[in-house]
């Protein structure tokens, strides 16, 4: 019943049709996302925002903006407040304290049927679907035109148009447990953009999935964001899908955000050390053989690891040449343990490690002197004595 009741308070958001008319065709919803578009730059903003639960305190002095056609990734660990922030932002939990605001209208302390105006520009999508097993993927997505009271030859013409734009126009008649979880999870993103949004916030949307599917779905987002220019909030525990989809990502823990940026900055220069054990299963490390020898005695080898992001060159990646140029200018000062490169927003995101005898002290300085000339962010890891 919870999980019924929470689903449908967002289908019912849809009683202000003469605010916001339901576009017929996929022109008329761009046309209308666009006009839109002159009304309010941020799409979300949340400033100050505070929620407690008696002595927990899930959110504490949120500031977060969103603008229009952004995709913006939430990421943290479980109990991180997460499913509070998305909650806070479609009504179902009101802050202590603090503002959030949906296209530049308040909704802390509106009433519940002042809500709906405001859901109706929020879609949601669910981390386990939440159709409706006795109707058909017709009739879920649907659901919210038929409780905002279309007629329905208006709901059957939109519900055609979303079905192929999510891929399943075939499968209109079918019931959920003939569905694959993906094609579920594309019925519930189809339903969650009957009503043409400004925003679709996504909570945990891939993590019941597998990893091609993830994909295919991550892609449908990506697709839909860049031709109906809606507005994405991702929030997820995977870093995974923030490298894909996301243009900026927010951390959360212990219901503060810690780190905020470009993803590709992120990437390349973690700040909190949750970030960097979050990012730990993408970015290259230090060899664990390596890594247990590892000493603060200055001694044997000096080993630092190296963070670098260049903008790739019209599409065309630099990929290694920062590790390309220092072998050329810096040949036999250094030894490289291990490295890679990655691709993110046009950037190439490149980490390695290297080491350098202690006693040449002046291999050391030069390499350090080298690489703060190419920007890049040089951390001493610590010493081993040896070669591992």
């Amino acid at each position: 019943m919870t999980v019924i009741s929470e689903t449908e308070a967002h289908f019912t958001a849809n009683s202000a049709r003469d605010k916001h008319p339901l576009p017929a065709t996929r022109n008329q919803a761009e046309h209308a996302v666009g006009a839109a578009s002159a009304e309010s730059e941020e799409v979300v903003r949340l400033h100050h925002v505070n929620r407690r639960f008696g002595t927990t305190q899930a959110l504490k002095d949120v500031s977060l903006t969103v603008k229009r056609g952004e995709i913006v990734g939430i990421i943290g660990r479980s109990g991180a407040g997460k499913s509070t922030l998305i909650r806070c932002l479609n009504g179902l939990e009101r802050p202590d304290d603090g503002i959030i605001e949906i296209e530049g209208n308040p909704i802390t302390g509106l009433s519940e049927k002042q809500l709906q105006s405001v859901r109706s520009r929020v879609g949601m999508v669910f981390q386990h679907f939440n159709l409706l097993s006795a109707k058909t993927v017709e009739q879920n997505v649907a659901l919210p035109l038929k409780i905002a009271g279309y007629d329905k030859a208006q709901r059957k013409a939109r519900v055609a148009e979303l079905l192929a734009l999510v891929g399943l126009e075939d499968k209109a008649a079918q019931y959920p447990a003939a569905l694959s979880g993906g094609q579920k999870q594309r019925v519930g993103i189809a339903r969650a953009l009957a009503a043409n949004p400004a925003l679709l916030l996504c909570d945990e949307a891939t993590s019941a999935l597998d990893p091609e599917t993830t994909r295919s779905i991550l892609a449908l987002l990506q697709s839909l964001n860049q031709k109906l220019g809606i507005t994405v909030l991702l929030i997820t525990h995977e870093m995974e899908v923030i490298k894909k989809v996301a243009h900026r990502v927010a951390v959360l823990n212990g219901g503060e955000i810690i780190e905020e940026g470009p993803v590709w900055q992120v990437f390349a220069h973690p700040q909190s050390a949750l970030t960097r054990t979050l990012l730990s299963g993408l970015l290259p490390q230090l060899p664990e053989a390596l890594a247990e020898k590892l000493s603060q005695h200055r001694a044997g080898e000096a080993i630092y690891s190296v963070h670098y992001a260049a903008q790739d060159d019209v599409g065309q990646a630099r990929q290694g040449e920062i590790l390309t140029l220092m072998a050329a200018e810096l040949a036999g000062q250094f030894r490289l343990i291990q490295g890679g490169v990655d691709h993110i927003q046009h950037y190439a995101v490149v980490r390695f490690f290297f080491s350098v005898p202690v006693a040449n002290a002046e291999s050391e300085q030069n390499i350090l002197h080298w690489l703060q000339q190419q920007q890049a962010h040089v951390e001493l890891i610590g010493y081993v004595t040896g070669h591992a």
